[in-house]
């Protein structure tokens, strides 16, 4: 059965997605879209009307929206369980995964990352207001966070899950910022996690290679 996992390659969600296939071990192939590109190509709407990545494609089956897919990769392949089964370690994955995407991705991502490190990489314009605001709201965000994580390996307990694999492509751009990196060892859990995350295998297999 074919896989395929249409993204963009410096996408933080298109990562996330990979991280997933990759902690199940499934193979897929890997069709880059450039959402930003003026001429997206028609086939790649017809799978997403609203011109984001990533999208997956198994067989017939067409699925978007990042939290969708990575559930979906959970449930339809063999590998290792990526949702406890525990009422409350479920529900504190899934209370993760909507704060991550919430709260977390558009100050560590969009105005921390994309603004101190991305887009002086490709040589474009940064805007330092952007970045005060990002490392602003990213104070709060932590705490937030560090207030959550479980007192074991990993966020919501002993084993690896989708909250693990959603939040760590965040944290791995955030911390590319040196003040971001600050703000981490603030955090107590969340180093101590991050450390963990950082060093697995397909963490390091799935890093976006980024220019510069």
């Amino acid at each position: 059965m074919t896989v395929e996992l249409h993204g963009y390659q410096f996408s933080v969600y298109s990562w996330i997605a990979r991280l997933a296939l990759e902690e199940k071990g499934e193979d897929h192939q890997w069709i880059e879209v450039n959402p930003f590109a003026p001429d997206v190509p028609e086939s790649y709407l017809a799978l997403h009307p609203f011109k984001r990545v990533p999208t997956l494609v198994h067989d017939k089956f067409q699925v978007y929206e990042t939290c969708a897919i990575t559930r979906y990769i959970d449930e339809a392949f063999p590998g290792p369980r990526l949702q406890p089964t525990d009422p409350r370690h479920r529900a504190r994955c899934s209370q993760f995964l909507s704060i991550i995407d919430s709260y977390v991705y558009w100050p560590l991502v969009r105005q921390v990352f994309s603004h101190r490190v991305f887009r002086p990489r490709l040589g474009g314009p940064s805007d330092a207001t952007e970045i005060e605001k990002g490392l602003a709201a990213a104070s709060g965000v932590l705490a937030a966070l560090e207030r959550l994580v479980a007192d074991a390996e990993f966020l919501c307990g002993a084993g690896l899950s989708l909250a693990d694999i959603h939040l760590a492509p965040m944290i791995g751009y955030f911390a590319l910022a040196e003040e971001g990196e600050a703000l981490l060892k603030k955090h107590r859990k969340l180093s101590q996690w991050w450390a963990t995350m950082s060093a697995r295998t397909n963490y390091r297999a799935t890093m976006p290679r980024l220019p510069g």
